[in-house]
């Protein structure tokens, strides 16, 4: 089999560095992942998304001259992404929610969304945000 830059394959991870991790494409022929490549989502610890001898598939991005895979995870599974805000479907709403009026309502969201606002922001502070560092 050959392999091209713009294929995706199955390999299995070989080995795990804390800049990526080494996939064996095809027998005898090993591939890196960099960390970058992984996931869609921020990866701190590489152990955290793939283990020693995980079957993954991976995307060949690139082939050096002398003969290097560069792979990629991240590529390999397209990133979901909704079209759109979510569809509400207003027939189910509860009992509670049917009698309270238009401020209560508002109140409610604005409380609601102060909540996920704050729980963001210390998600974003757990990662040490490192372009505050700069």
């Amino acid at each position: 089999m050959s392999i091209q830059v713009g294929s995706v394959v199955e390999g299995i991870v070989t080995g795990i560095t804390n800049f990526g991790a080494f996939v064996e494409i095809e027998r005898g022929k090993t591939g890196l992942v960099h960390i970058s490549e992984i996931s869609h989502d921020y990866v701190n610890k590489v152990e955290d998304y793939v283990k020693k001898g995980q079957k993954v598939k991976v995307k060949v991005i690139s082939v050096s001259d002398d003969g290097k895979f560069s792979l990629s995870m991240r590529q390999a599974a397209p990133k979901k992404t909704s079209k759109g805000p979510a569809e509400i479907d207003w027939s189910k709403t509860d009992e509670k929610s049917k009698k309270m009026s238009f401020e209560d309502k508002l109140s409610q969201f604005l409380k609601d969304s102060g909540e996920k606002q704050e729980q963001l922001k210390r998600k974003d502070s757990r990662r040490g945000n490192s372009s505050r560092n700069r």
